[in-house]
């Protein structure tokens, strides 16, 4: 069995290229994940500012949703 020694310097490079390689092929999975943290961060900031905001009936919100439309 062959043992292979790196340096540091060369095992950090090689994991820096490794990781580009990963990022550069798994764009699409990336890019879902940054938008699903994205779409949670504005849910959580509407329902933090929804809670400080006054109540209405639903019936008020269909209303509106119809004038909408």
């Amino acid at each position: 069995m062959s043992t292979i020694t790196l340096e540091e310097a060369r095992l950090k490079d090689l994991l820096k290229q490794a990781t580009v390689e990963l990022l550069q092929e798994q764009r699409d999975l990336l890019y879902d994940v940054f938008a699903e943290v994205i779409e949670d961060l504005a849910l959580a900031n509407a329902i933090k500012e929804g809670e400080e905001t006054e109540t209405v009936s639903r019936a008020e919100v269909f209303c509106i949703l119809e004038e909408m439309a």
